[in-house]
């Protein structure tokens, strides 16, 4: 299964910029389940400087930075993916693994948790209060396989929360979404994330998109799709298992994969610095088509 990806962002300036300074992270990343076959990324105008590397989770990075004045800033990055099928993962012999022995497994090999430990503790956009904890405790149960407990945690918040689109900005605590039961993908991969963590199992923000369909004989839109966020919990010898609270289901062939880290601002799309006086605008426009 292969798809075509375009991810266009924007920025229109009401005061001339002289520079700015931008970190990219939109280029997706070969895994298991996906091979990024090509990519090409424009910027206009061009930068006068222009280095790609990997961060420290592995993502593929693009630092540009544009040093002449310029009133509109358009990037545009597009992929080719390739979805791969791959072999059953070996549920029967770990599938069954408790919150507790995940905990164990993990103490008893100092090596793995060198690697894994960082995606335990909470960051400031993780951070939970007793509420969320509680909220967790309902899931998250002692003597429970992690597999059953997240997927129960996923099921939840897919019920409980009803997905607003602009009611949250990537600062809303999540305090503000567990009360007002609301939110975006984003929150919702945060609120699984905390939770997790909140018992002391390995949990990772996932960044990507997901195919949406058009009702038969609606033809798709262009530029109407957007991107998307979930959560991954750690279990030793099994790996990653990724949940998608925003559709209640486990992603598979309709999901591609940007990368992952602790949190959003480990993995944020685009963020920059700009000299300038005066405000600005954003759009941005995301297709996502399947060509075979």
């Amino acid at each position: 299964m292969k798809y075509l990806i375009s991810h266009q962002t924007t920025y229109t300036y009401y005061e001339p910029v002289s520079v700015c300074y931008n970190v990219l992270r939109l280029v997706p990343r070969n895994t298991d389940r996906q091979l990024c076959t090509s990519v090409s990324v424009t910027i206009h105008p061009e930068p006068d400087s222009l280095q790609e590397y990997e961060d420290f989770f592995g993502n593929k990075v693009i630092y540009f930075s544009i040093e002449k004045e310029h009133a509109r800033l358009s990037v545009k990055v597009f992929s080719e993916i390739e979805k791969r099928a791959v072999a059953a993962r070996e549920i029967g012999l770990y599938g069954n693994a408790t919150i507790e022995s995940v905990k164990r497994q993990l103490m008893d090999n100092p090596q793995e948790v060198g690697d894994i430990g960082q995606y335990i503790f909470e960051t400031p956009m993780t951070a939970w209060n007793e509420e969320i904890a509680a909220y967790a405790r309902a899931s998250l149960r002692p003597g429970l396989p992690v597999l059953e407990a997240a997927g129960d945690l996923m099921r939840r918040i897919f019920s409980d929360f009803r997905f607003t689109p602009g009611f949250t900005a990537v600062s809303t605590p999540l305090e503000t979404v567990m009360r007002e039961r609301k939110g975006v993908c984003q929150d919702f991969a945060h609120l699984a994330i905390a939770c997790c963590r909140s018992v002391g199992l390995p949990a990772r923000y996932v960044s990507g998109y997901i195919e949406t369909l058009s009702p038969p004989g609606v033809e798709k839109l262009i530029g109407v799709d957007a991107s998307h966020a979930w959560f991954s919990v750690y279990i030793p010898h099994l790996g990653w298992v990724d949940f998608d609270p925003t559709n209640n289901l486990l992603p598979a062939e309709q999901h591609i994969t940007i990368g992952w880290g602790r949190d959003y601002a480990d993995i944020a799309p685009m963020r920059g610095v700009l000299l300038s006086s005066g405000t600005h605008g954003l759009s941005v426009a995301v297709d996502v088509r399947r060509v075979k």
